[in-house]
């Protein structure tokens, strides 16, 4: 679970980097876009890193901003899904990542090991109780 949040956060820096380069150096449409594109993107990858950090160290914040990623990673995927060419296997991926992240990040046993508890339960509840 933490790989693919790392995963997802390297891809966006990864991009964001391109796109800053491509716009300092390269000849873009718009230079100034194409940087701050750059910029945004390492900054929404860094998002996903700290989760993923966070997770491997059994954070309970972590699960938040990971949840949050996934969840954004939808509509992304949706839109790729729905253009032409090489952009499409990248929505499939995507897609695959973010359900799968999803699917991992609400099993109970991810709960337990990051140690939330349900709303209203004491740390002396056992969770055999629920």
């Amino acid at each position: 679970m933490a790989g693919l949040s790392a995963l997802e956060g390297a891809a966006l820096v990864i991009g964001g980097v391109a796109m800053l380069v491509m716009g300092l150096l390269g000849r873009p449409d718009s230079p100034q876009q194409a940087e701050m594109g750059g910029l945004t993107l390492i900054a929404l990858g860094l998002i996903p890193l700290f989760a993923a950090r966070g997770l491997l160290q059994r954070r309970s914040w972590s699960r938040g901003p990971a949840l949050i990623t996934q969840i954004i990673a939808l509509p992304v995927a949706w839109t790729l899904l729905r253009s032409q060419g090489a952009l499409i296997p990248a929505g499939i991926v995507l897609a695959a990542v973010a359900l799968t992240a999803l699917y991992q990040l609400a099993r109970p046993a991810t709960i337990e090991a990051l140690g939330i508890r349900r709303p209203g339960a004491t740390p002396d509840t056992d969770s055999a109780d629920a």
